[in-house]
């Protein structure tokens, strides 16, 4: 899953991973982090995420990460905001209202760019991408984050065979797997989202689960 996919993906707007409300487990698990108010949330592969807003509607600000300008455009203007734009690094940074998002190669951000952070949020990113891209995503994730960073991370499970991704299916070895050495993870819930998912079933699924974790960088 390279640029060109996703540039075509948000070109032809083929965007059923976009979710047009908050999502839920966000609403129902974000308190279990403690995240302080004020403080800076990292949101990687964002998108136009509503869970951006509501971030900021807790309190925190935001720093999303975001490869398509068009994502980025449209998120800005959907909310009705008119950011300043300007030249951060190898990509742009893009501000309003307490939410920043910057658009480009998440591999391209350095750590001076994310120094604020002290949380993250991944809903749609480590399922985006392919298992050879995932270890990678992590080590620079725990690049950008330091010590004590605590997030939170959804992820869906299924039968690989049954659909190809994205959203890729990424059980729970896996997670432990690539997070075992530099977070402390933990299992927050694990629910059956097949039921009455028929964009899922329909694509021939006979199980799909969503599992939340909250996690902290060891030091």
């Amino acid at each position: 899953m390279h640029e060109e996919f996703w540039q075509a993906r948000w070109a032809r707007n083929e965007i059923g991973f976009h979710l047009k409300e908050v999502n839920p487990h966000l609403q129902a698990c974000w308190a279990q982090l403690a995240v302080p108010a004020g403080s800076e949330v990292l949101v990687p592969l964002c998108g136009k995420s509503l869970d951006m807003p509501w971030l900021a509607a807790q309190g925190q600000r935001v720093l999303g990460i975001e490869l398509a300008a068009k994502a980025v455009t449209d998120f800005f203007a959907e909310q009705g905001l008119s950011p300043a734009v300007r030249a951060d690094g190898a990509l742009q940074r893009h501000e309003d209202a307490g939410i920043a998002v910057l658009q480009g190669d998440f591999f391209a951000v350095e750590p001076a760019q994310t120094a604020g952070c002290t949380a993250f949020y991944d809903r749609a990113a480590l399922i985006a991408l392919p298992a050879e891209m995932r270890r990678r995503y992590v080590a620079q994730l725990q690049r950008l984050l330091p010590a004590g960073a605590v997030g939170m991370l959804v992820t869906l499970d299924y039968p690989q065979e049954q659909m190809s991704g994205p959203p890729f299916a990424v059980d729970d070895a896996e997670v432990r797997a690539l997070y075992g050495e530099g977070w402390e993870l933990e299992l927050l819930l694990c629910s059956d989202a097949l039921e009455g998912n028929w964009r899922f079933i329909e694509r021939g699924l006979s199980r799909l689960e969503e599992r939340v974790y909250r996690l902290r960088r060891r030091g």
